[in-house]
C-alpha cells in the first residue's frame, strides 16, 4: 500500500478509511489544524459517479451551518486533459464512532441522540435539501455524545427525480425505488428504518432485498412494530417509528419538528415505566425483607 505523508501541502497524520475510489486521511495544516480530506480518485468512465457525488457532497455541506450537520470547507479539482479525474474534499475531522458500530442500549439515550439527528435534518430541509441517504452507518457520535450527520453524497434538492436508484437497501425509501420526487418524507422514511434498527437490532424490510440489487419487492405489511421485538420500547415510540415507515409519504410525520416532539413524549414514558418498575421492585424487595414489619 503506498505511504502518502504530504497531499497539496497537507500533512498526512493518518489513512482513516477507504471507500469505492476514494480514501480518506487525516490531515493537518501549517496551523495545525486537523481536517479530513477525501480523495476521489477516476479510473475508468464509469468511476463519473464517484466524482459526481464526492462534488455534490460538498456542494451542499458547504451550504449547511448546523452543530450536528458535517461541514465541509474546500474542494479542489484535479484535471487530466479537460476532464476532472480526481478531486479531494476538505472537511471537518469527526472523532467518534457511527450508531452502526456502537449502538446504545439505553433507550433514553438513543431518543435524545435521534432528537439531534431530527434537527439536523430539519435544518437540511429549511435550505431545501434532502439528505436522501440517512442510515446508522451515516450518524456519528462523538465522546460528548453529539451527533454529527456525515456523507451528502447522495443529498438533492426538494423535488429531485434521480436518474437511477440511489440509496441503502435497509433503509431506502419506496419513492426512491419508484424513481418519484425525493423530499423532506423521504429522510423521514429513511429516519424511521434507522430508529427501527437501533431500538431492536433488526431491519425493516424495504422494496428492495439487501442482497438482491434490482430485485424489486412488495413490502411485508405484516411486520412487526417495534415494541413486539424489544418489550422496553414504549407504545409512543414504537407508534412514532411505524408512522415514520408509511409506504406513501403523505401518510408520515409532517416534518422533523413533529418527530423531535414525539421523541420527547416517548422519552416521558420511558421515564415513567422505569420510575413504576423500580417502585414495583422496591415493593418486592420490602416484602422479601420484613420491610418495616408490615409483611412477613
Amino acid at each position: 500500500m503506498e505511504l502518502v505523508n504530504e497531499i497539496l501541502g497537507y500533512d498526512v497524520v493518518a489513512t482513516l478509511g477507504h471507500g469505492a475510489r476514494s480514501t480518506i486521511y487525516a490531515v493537518k495544516d501549517k496551523d495545525d489544524q486537523v481536517y479530513a480530506l477525501k480523495r476521489v480518485v477516476k479510473e475508468s468512465a464509469h468511476d463519473q459517479r464517484f466524482i459526481d457525488q464526492a462534488i455534490c457532497e460538498h456542494e451542499v455541506a458547504s451550504q449547511l451551518h448546523h452543530p450536528t450537520l458535517r461541514r465541509s470547507l474546500k474542494l479542489i479539482k484535479q484535471r487530466a486533459l479537460i476532464r476532472t479525474s480526481e478531486v479531494f474534499v476538505l472537511m471537518e475531522l469527526v472523532d467518534g464512532q457511527s450508531l452502526e458500530q456502537r449502538r446504545p442500549d439505553d433507550l433514553t439515550e438513543l431518543c435524545q441522540l435521534c432528537q439531534q439527528v431530527a434537527d439536523g435534518l430539519g435544518h437540511m430541509h429549511g435550505k431545501g435539501l434532502v439528505h436522501a441517504d440517512i442510515k446508522p452507518n451515516n450518524i456519528m457520535v462523538t465522546e460528548g455524545q453529539r451527533v454529527k450527520i456525515i456523507d451528502f453524497g447522495q443529498s438533492c434538492p426538494t423535488g429531485t427525480v434521480k436518474q437511477r436508484i440511489q440509496g441503502t437497501p435497509d433503509y431506502i425509501a419506496p419513492e426512491q425505488v419508484l424513481r418519484r420526487e425525493i423530499t423532506p418524507r423521504t429522510d423521514i422514511f429513511n429516519f424511521g428504518a434507522s430508529m427501527y434498527w437501533l431500538f431492536t437490532g433488526h431491519h425493516v424490510p424495504t422494496l428492495i432485498p439487501k442482497g438482491e440489487p434490482g430485485m424489486l419487492v412488495r413490502q411485508d405489511d405484516s411486520r412487526k412494530p417495534p415494541h413486539q421485538l424489544n418489550d422496553q420500547v414504549t407504545p409512543a415510540l414504537s407508534q412514532l417509528v411505524m408512522h415514520c415507515l408509511e409506504a406513501e409519504p403523505h401518510r408520515r410525520p409532517t416534518n422533523m419538528r413533529e418527530i423531535h416532539d414525539r421523541l420527547d413524549l416517548a422519552i416521558t414514558q420511558i421515564s415513567r415505566r422505569r420510575n413504576s418498575d423500580s417502585t414495583v421492585l422496591g415493593m418486592v424487595e420490602d416484602q422479601d425483607t420484613g420491610g418495616d414489619g408490615d409483611f412477613i
